[in-house]
């Protein structure tokens, strides 16, 4: 099989999906090559949180644009992303108080509903939750989350209809280039030709670098999830929380269920097609006992499923975007496990880069891949720790 194309797109996670999405908008032919099916790896793993606090102001204001369409999915896209609004609550460490502070009020100015609540407020919206050790909370009153398969599968129903195409169980084993610059690539169905070729693979993505003789700092990421159902005092949906203090995060499921993650723990550089149908040993006690400490009541609850996922991380858990390499080939990848909420916002902001030679919407420039061959990291002004250790 021998195909061209304007743009190949290695992945069709949410990623490819939206870049594939935003450049059938611009009337480019975009191809995605997808080695299984949509949303097989990271995206089909993800938590699907929707919210927008972060202590970087571009990934805020990626989350905000990004927000936008969650927010208005029938009209921007169609289809279903299912976003639910539960409100999203962060609660720092006591240490970081301060910061939280500082980026509450960065947020207003980027225009995102956001505001300082204390222990009283917290126990007010989540009468189930253990209050006594906050300080003070971060509160966004529309976020919530969304169905990472459905987001996906809406984009990519959309960005077909503009002329995309996907091609499944398509493994690249190659990157064909002819004088510096990329011209296509080679698969397990053959030969796809096209003048930009952009790696959106996920835990994937230093292999697919590799083959563009590129050494990109992106390791696996393990993470891991666990579905508790409510017990019946329970039976009503809580906030979406980042809880900082317990170093967890936990939302709502349909169902009466109650999703939980962990932030440490998560081990890396482990081989992106492990076992994740079952989560590691351990795991399950530790979320138990953590989300019992927020939600005493969640004591009566029941353990209903846990798996495991991967993903890509950089060093500065931060995501890797824009042009690297032979000229035609881009990064859309590291994204280091909080990369879908961002997604349609990123898409767009690449789309603007390959199609007009610079991001508009949002300026994305700063996490390109010359930070990293620099030993740069990204920082916020007012940052906290790093999210997953």
């Amino acid at each position: 099989m021998t195909q061209t194309a304007d743009v190949l797109i290695i992945g069709g996670g949410v990623h490819g999906a939206s870049l594939a999405f935003h450049l059938a908008g611009r009337g480019l032919r975009a191809c995605i090559l997808e080695r299984r099916s949509p949303a097989a790896g990271a995206t089909g793993r993800s938590s699907g949180l929707v919210r927008m606090h972060y202590d970087l102001e571009p990934e805020t204001r990626l989350a905000w644009e990004s927000f936008q369409y969650f927010r208005d999915w029938d009209v921007r896209v169609g289809g279903e992303c299912g976003f639910t609004r539960t409100g999203f609550l962060h609660i720092p460490r006591p240490r970081y108080v301060e910061q939280m502070k500082a980026n509450v009020a960065m947020h207003q100015r980027v225009g995102i509903p956001s505001l300082v609540v204390n222990a009283d407020d917290v126990a007010r919206l989540a009468p189930s939750f253990y209050v006594d050790d906050i300080l003070a909370a971060a509160y966004e009153p529309e976020s919530g989350h969304a169905d990472p398969y459905a987001t996906t599968s809406s984009l990519l129903a959309a960005a077909r209809a503009g002329g995309a195409t996907l091609i499944q169980d398509c493994e690249v084993t190659g990157i064909l280039m002819e004088g510096g610059r990329v011209t296509g690539a080679q698969t397990t169905q053959g030969k796809f030709h096209a003048p930009v070729v952009v790696n959106a693979a996920g835990p994937w993505a230093r292999r697919v670098a590799a083959l563009a003789g590129l050494d990109l700092p992106v390791d696996t990421w393990r993470h891991d999830t666990l579905f508790i159902q409510r017990p019946p005092e329970l039976r009503l949906p809580h906030p979406t929380v980042i809880d900082d203090a317990h170093e967890m995060y936990f939302r709502p499921e349909t169902g009466g269920l109650t999703l939980v993650g962990l932030e440490d723990g998560n081990p890396l550089g482990e081989d992106p097609d492990g076992f994740t149908d079952k989560a590691k040993p351990g795991f399950v006690e530790r979320a138990i006992e953590r989300i019992c400490l927020r939600i005493p009541a969640m004591e009566g609850g029941r353990l209903h499923s846990a798996h495991g996922g991967y993903d890509g991380i950089s060093p500065d858990q931060r995501a890797i975007l824009g042009p690297a390499g032979p000229q035609g080939f881009f990064l859309q990848c590291g994204m280091s496990g909080t990369g879908f909420k961002i997604a349609p916002a990123v898409g767009l902001c690449m789309a603007e880069w390959i199609v007009d030679g610079a991001p508009a919407t949002v300026d994305i420039t700063p996490f390109g891949f010359a930070r990293l061959e620099e030993g740069g990291m990204l920082k916020g002004e007012h940052s906290y720790d790093k999210i997953w250790h």
